[in-house]
């Protein structure tokens, strides 16, 4: 892992050091582009300001990716098990994401009004898809030498589903999980710009408002640490529910 990882690392560090010595170079000024280093200080000094803002967005995005998530399987787990409502609603599916969400946002403020509901449908529509999609492919995954041994053993739907299709589709369902963990805290975001009362949503936008950039910088590191932790949890959940994964895929053993 480490062999791997100290390339993007290094990178980030170059392309860092490019933009420190390149904005006093060429006169910048900090309210346009402020440099690392003072965006760095920022992230320090202004602690006491934006942790309830990160907590916030925090709790936002874990509740949203809960249900998310469930939401995704649930309908998932209906469209396998019943094709002919997978033939009647998949394309309606693919429908749906084309409707951006920022110009949806609008509506369920108006529908639901400000509180903590609009924001977690928000989060729900940007989560459930891509879990959606890769459950539905992840059960069609399933080997078919094992599907036709088991109907010859005499196992009916349920357990076909649950001790063959289920564990199969295991790693498609967390590379949808690691993509909706990510979609969760932009989601979050974007709901906390509708009116809420805190969040980093609601920090970034009293900074860009009263041309803080360096503020705004520290909302754009913030919303990116969190997803990087929000993929690295559900990429450690992967290695210790899927160790079978691990080694290639399964065995013949297993």
């Amino acid at each position: 892992m480490v062999k791997k990882g100290w390339r993007p690392v290094l990178v980030l560090i170059l392309l860092l050091i490019i933009w420190q010595v390149l904005v006093p170079l060429l006169d910048i000024p900090a309210w346009l582009l402020p440099t690392p280093e003072q965006i760095g200080l920022e992230v320090i000094n202004s602690w006491p300001n934006y942790s309830g803002h990160l907590a916030a967005t925090i709790r936002l995005s874990i509740l949203g990716l809960i249900i998310g998530s469930s939401v995704g399987l649930g309908v998932a787990m209906v469209l396998h098990l019943v094709p002919k409502l997978r033939e009647t609603f998949y394309p309606l599916l693919i429908l749906s994401q084309n409707i951006p969400i920022i110009v949806l946002a609008p509506l369920l403020v108006i529908w639901f009004g400000f509180g903590v509901v609009p924001k977690l449908i928000i989060i729900i529509l940007v989560c459930f898809f891509p879990i959606t999609i890769a459950a539905l492919d992840g059960f069609r995954q399933t080997t078919s030498e094992l599907l036709h041994y088991m109907k010859m053993a005499g196992a009916d739907r349920r357990q076909i589903f649950w001790k063959l299709e289920w564990p199969h589709a295991m790693p498609s369902i967390f590379s949808g999980l690691k993509i909706a963990a990510t979609y969760s805290v932009m989601g979050a975001v974007i709901s906390e710009w509708l009116g809420a009362q805190e969040g980093i949503g609601v920090y970034m936008t009293l900074a860009s408002s009263s041309f803080r950039t360096t503020q705004v910088f520290v909302a754009i590191f913030l919303i990116m640490c969190l997803s990087m932790v929000f993929f690295a949890a559900i990429v450690l959940l992967e290695k210790r529910f899927i160790r079978w994964n691990a080694n290639g895929g399964g065995d013949s053993n297993g």
